[in-house]
């Protein structure tokens, strides 16, 4: 199991980034992860642009994306045993992919309060640049990629998306949705219905490809 490469000077900072408001109301991570949201998306934008410097906006918005999405989130908080560490409500187990991409902002978060831009800077530099070096050539977003995959091995019709019935508390839910084209249907799910259709159709485009 990989571990942060960071040593906090307030341990207590820690251990509320990694408490869901389903175990505790009023001292959780909601906060840092508000925080820690802003300072990947920024940290992040920038390693982009200075490692894609012949890249178009579009292309770069789309790495961005695709880097910050609750999908890479949760695959790099499980990387570091979050599964195990996250104090959560025993209600919310449905929504642990969610629980753990929030853990994972609200720990950069409280980084950068523990240690400031610079400390912050580094640890999401060192986990997040093999990620985005990772691909050369940039991502179509999962709606535009189905659609050009319907259109080419289909009939013509484009993709038909579904809003399924939303999960979890008012103040966070988790939307679902269907699609179907070519045939095949698949769901997904995500915080946004927009985040939950680009879930549904890059499980589609899994099964499809």
């Amino acid at each position: 199991m990989k571990k942060i490469n960071y040593k906090f000077n307030d341990e207590k900072l820690l251990s509320l980034a990694l408490t869901q408001s389903g175990a505790d109301a009023v001292n959780n991570n909601e906060r840092l992860e508000f925080l820690g949201d802003r300072v990947l998306g920024l940290v992040v934008a920038d390693l982009l642009y200075k490692m894609f410097p012949g890249e178009t906006e579009g292309e770069l918005a789309r790495r961005h994306a695709m880097l910050v999405s609750s999908n890479t989130l949760s695959n790099v908080a499980a990387e570091f045993g979050f599964d195990k560490k996250i104090k959560r409500g025993h209600m919310t187990g449905g929504r642990l992919k969610h629980i753990m991409a929030d853990a994972m902002e609200s720990t950069l978060g409280a980084i950068f309060i523990d240690g400031g831009w610079d400390a912050a800077y580094k640890v999401i530099a060192e986990i997040w640049n093999p990620l985005a070096a990772a691909d050369l050539v940039a991502p179509k977003d999962p709606k535009t990629a189905l659609q050009e995959l319907a259109q080419h091995f289909g009939d013509g019709d484009l993709p038909e998306y579904e809003f399924l019935d939303g999960a979890g508390p008012t103040h966070s839910p988790v939307f679902n949705v269907r699609v179907t084209a070519v045939g095949k249907s698949a769901t997904g799910t995500g915080v946004s219905k927009k985040s939950a259709t680009a879930d549904a159709a890059k499980n589609l485009l899994e099964i499809l490809q």
